[in-house]
């Protein structure tokens, strides 16, 4: 196979410092009593997003400046759960502003408290045998501090406590032209939404359909008995292969031509695979029931190739974090007027994330570790239903996020949700009004509309979810009276006797109701939406390590793009440098090989 090959120095860890460097300059005595704080507020009356956060914890202890103001430090686990993101507030009463500096923890099983210090300074302890960590305090005549200097230093992840901690700053995301042209029209001009629409009914229905020319082909070999279960096809066309001309990643083959439904090793990378197939070869058979939530599939999509990734989740960690400006926390113009509260800034009484600070990046702490990154959902633009019962219910049901354990937006009954728990175990399902009550186990989370396939328990099978081919009350393009084919992405989760893997499905052009017949023909418990329209909204990249280099290749040829460079120092998208984009990444776990 055909390898998409970027240079990227001397490794990743070096790629994604000095990516960062160059790209994102936008940007031991008594130990304190707990403080309690008050219970979350109700929407009605959150005032900051640090309200949103029901487990949050904090410790105070007092302070004072090296020119004598007196003041308080308090320290705010948001999560104790997670244990990976604090808010370090000084405050010096009515001398000087209070500061809020937003700390990510490198190493979360460490348990961190506020200690009392010398005047000048304030302590951190990280409840392990290492040092604890004092920091300066700005100094007489505003002679800047660690804390300051942190702030001012232009990184999003600014080191301090010999690395043991960041300070995170809020950095400017790169976006492409048409994220920066399809804002600016939905943000400013009158009727925009409609502009956008129109440009993609009439510009990008079928650009970027690929359709690969079947032909028989005798077996190369047996998949990797690691990987996958094959997908369900026709066995009367169970012999056709394909020659994906897009394709950018690496694959174990000794021919170009792949067969269809079959799964390869992408080279360099164990335990992450490849599969191509198109819908016309999937069993009619199939498990169903739900005949009437999907659509006869047109000759086009019938045709169009769908590229599959999965990964190992025995091996991997998955991750999920916010882009600089997507998806936002206001109103979505979507649900009817009775849906929303004027009083509110948003559905969950905010609209910004302010004070905590996000970065649109993963730290190089994890950086080093990623195998894999992928764009996430729909914005909040989008991320709220027009239509049907959802949006009458819960302000519209906004799709909700969590990262790092920290609610950005509460997760909504009735809407697909991919999401890890504290422990790293990975699940996909529709949430439901129990499961808030598992909160305090989430780490990270991500709604994006309605299921494509479920599995029903009473058979034992997958089936399509009920509203794939209700387009406005499954709110998958925005219009009851639309029926956009077009390319999409979504991510399922199937697991076998003895492994779960994570797939990501690159559509080239689909509908809802192909999407759902194609995770079912993979055997999948659970498939929902992600993004849509364009390759920075459906972009996947792995990272293969070979002796010092790193090789960045993207499921798509053409994704590349979506990668920067400055000079001759080349930063991949998510990782080398800001992103206004949410998206996923996957890290190899630290036992596994």
């Amino acid at each position: 196979m055909a390898r998409s090959v970027s240079r990227a120095g001397n490794g990743l860890a070096r790629a994604v410092l000095a990516g960062a460097v160059l790209l994102a300059m936008a940007t031991r005595t008594a130990a304190a009593e707990p403080v309690v704080p008050a219970p979350a507020r109700s929407s009605r009356s959150t005032s900051t997003i640090v309200d949103l956060q029901p487990f949050r914890s904090e410790m105070r202890v007092a302070v004072q400046s090296a020119d004598g103001v007196a003041g308080s430090a308090t320290l705010t686990n948001l999560n104790p759960q997670v244990n990976a993101w604090f808010l370090l507030t000084l405050d010096w009463g009515a001398v000087r502003p209070k500061e809020v500096y937003h700390l990510e923890n490198a190493r979360p099983a460490r348990a961190l408290t506020l200690q009392t210090a010398s005047p000048g300074t304030v302590q951190i302890d990280f409840g392990d045998r290492s040092p604890t960590c004092t920091l300066l305090l700005a100094g007489a005549r505003g002679r800047p501090g660690a804390l300051d200097l942190a702030r001012t230093s232009g990184l999003p992840y600014a080191p301090i406590c010999d690395g043991r901690l960041s300070v995170r700053n809020r950095t400017v995301g790169r976006a492409s032209s048409l994220e920066t042209v399809t804002d600016y029209l939905r943000d400013h001009v009158w009727k925009g939404e409609e502009i956008v629409t129109l440009v993609k009914k009439e510009l990008y229905r079928d650009a970027f359909l690929e359709q690969g020319e079947p032909r028989v082909m005798t077996r190369t070999g047996a998949a990797p008995p690691s990987a996958p279960a094959a997908a369900i096809v026709d066995p009367a066309r169970a012999d056709l292969a394909v020659t994906p001309s897009g394709l950018g990643l690496d694959i174990d083959s000794a021919d170009r031509a792949l067969m269809l439904g079959q799964w390869y090793g992408v080279r360099g990378l164990p335990d992450v695979y490849l599969s191509v197939v198109i819908p016309e070869v999937i069993a009619r058979d199939l498990p169903d029931g739900r005949e009437r939530s999907v659509n006869r599939l047109d000759s086009i999509e019938s045709t169009a190739l769908v590229y599959l990734v999965a990964f190992d989740l025995g091996k991997f960690d998955l991750s999920f974090a916010l882009g600089t400006e997507h998806p936002r926390l206001g109103w979505s113009p979507r649900p009817p007027p009775a849906s929303i509260d004027r009083a509110l800034p948003g559905p969950d009484g905010i609209d910004r994330a302010a004070p905590l600070a996000i970065t649109g990046m993963v730290s190089p702490e994890v950086a080093t570790r990623t195998v894999a990154a992928f764009t996430g959902g729909f914005k909040r633009d989008h991320g709220a239903f027009r239509y049907g019962a959802l949006s009458l219910q819960n302000h519209g049901s906004h799709y909700g996020f969590v990262e790092q354990g920290v609610v950005f937006s509460r997760l909504q009954p009735g809407l697909a949700t991919l999401f890890t728990t504290v422990s790293g175990d990975v699940q996909m399902g529709t949430w439901t009004q129990a499961d808030n009550g598992r909160m305090a186990n989430i780490r990270d989370a991500r709604q994006n509309g309605v299921p494509l396939v479920e599995y029903d328990a009473r058979t034992g099978a997958s089936v399509p979810g009920p509203l794939v081919n209700r387009w406005g009350e499954g709110n998958w393009s925005g219009s009851a009276t639309e029926d956009l084919r077009t390319l999409r992405a979504g991510a399922c989760l199937q697991e076998t006797d003895t492994r779960r893997f994570l797939i990501y499905g690159y559509f080239s052009a689909a509908t809802p109701s192909a999407m759902a017949r194609v995770f079912q023909a993979y055997r999948c418990r659970y498939a929902m939406h992600l993004d849509m329209n364009a390759l920075e909204h459906t972009y996947l990249a792995v990272y293969v390590s070979q002796a010092g280099r790193l090789t960045v290749e993207h499921l798509i040829s053409g994704m590349s793009v979506l990668d920067r460079y400055a000079g001759k120092q080349f930063a991949p998208r998510f990782l080398g440098f800001p992103d206004d984009r949410d998206f996923f990444i996957l890290t190899r776990k630290e036992s596994a090989p």
